[in-house]
């Protein structure tokens, strides 16, 4: 049994918690908050045993093993920091960070504390999406040429929400962008050279951002994000044998289907059950790994945080999109 704190209550942290209640060996003993109203309502919701009014309560709760951190991303280095200090694992929110600086910072730290580290990519984890990545790099889909993957919604909030206030990270390609890149990271390997476009906010923040890539063996990829329009959340890969599909959302797809050019199409589920939403298949991870000893994720290892991070420095950079301080 591993007994997790999650760290902050908003909406992802809700989402979260649901999928863990599915998990046999797992289960949320503390949920800490900025103030003890939310933190009390939380546990409420989800039958969480200890409620704690301030995040150092929640890290010094002698109880929890793992932290998830679920506040915004521009408050994750300071949270991930405070965990780390205290002992924890950690478990973070994608993006892990706002840039590689800080994603380096962590995982620097957790290992010099012999501490379990990941980004919660659970994309990365989801057993459709690995299965459909493991066929292509085995070569039984064909090689593949081009990737598209968008995912957009319509963002409707106030100007201090997390998702427009420039101090808090807001990125449509933060936020949503990361998911094609990721995608195309395990579908194609890891960018030989990136270009963005983006329509800016009045505040400077990339409302859209539309990107373009070259991989290795000349695989070509366009992605885009928005915060201003609804997407169909369509993955597609098209391959030098037929087309792979993965079922909107692309992020956590119920199947894709393989559409060979000369056969009927392939069904490809995974070797395992989807938990929940899909964080249910995260976790499990991190139970796996704690188990086995290991620092990092095989499925979301610490180089591939690293490079994500990175990509999306140099996108931000071409964008001109940048955060205080």
């Amino acid at each position: 049994m591993v007994n997790w704190g999650i760290l902050a209550t908003g909406k992802i942290a809700r989402s979260f918690a649901r999928d863990l209640a599915l998990v046999p060996d797992a289960r949320v003993v503390a949920v800490g908050s900025r103030s003890a109203g939310s933190a009390t309502a939380f546990a409420t919701e989800f039958d969480v045993p200890r409620a704690h009014a301030s995040y150092e309560a929640l890290v010094a709760d002698e109880e929890v093993e793992v932290v998830y951190v679920a506040s915004p991303h521009a408050l994750h280095l300071a949270h991930v920091r405070l965990a780390l200090e205290a002992g924890k694992h950690v478990l973070c929110e994608k993006p892990v960070a706002l840039d590689r600086a800080d994603a380096e910072e962590m995982i620097a730290l957790a290992t010099e504390r012999g501490l379990f580290f990941m980004e919660a990519m659970w994309m990365a984890t989801h057993p459709v999406v690995r299965e459909v990545a493991r066929r292509l790099r085995a070569g039984e889909l064909g090689t593949p040429r081009h990737l598209h993957a968008e995912l957009g919604f319509v963002v409707d909030a106030d100007p201090d929400d997390r998702m427009l206030d420039p101090a808090l990270g807001a990125s449509a390609l933060l936020d949503m962008g990361i998911y094609p890149l990721t995608l195309a990271h395990l579908a194609l390997g890891e960018a030989e050279e990136l270009t963005g476009v983006a329509a800016l906010s009045d505040r400077g923040i990339d409302l859209d951002c539309a990107v373009t890539g070259r991989y290795p063996g000349g695989a070509l990829a366009t992605m885009t994000a928005s915060m201003t329009s609804w997407s169909g959340r369509s993955g597609r890969i098209a391959t030098d044998r037929g087309l792979v599909e993965l079922e909107p959302p692309f992020h956590h797809p119920a199947r894709a289907v393989f559409h060979p050019i000369d056969g009927d199409p392939v069904t490809i589920e995974g070797e395992e059950p989807v938990i929940g939403a899909g964080y249910g298949n995260e976790i499990v991870e991190v139970g796996r790994c704690l188990a086995a000893g290991l620092l990092e994720s095989p499925l979301v290892p610490h180089a591939q945080t690293l490079t994500l991070m990175a990509q999306m420095d140099d996108l931000r950079r071409q964008l001109g999109v940048t955060f205080p301080g």
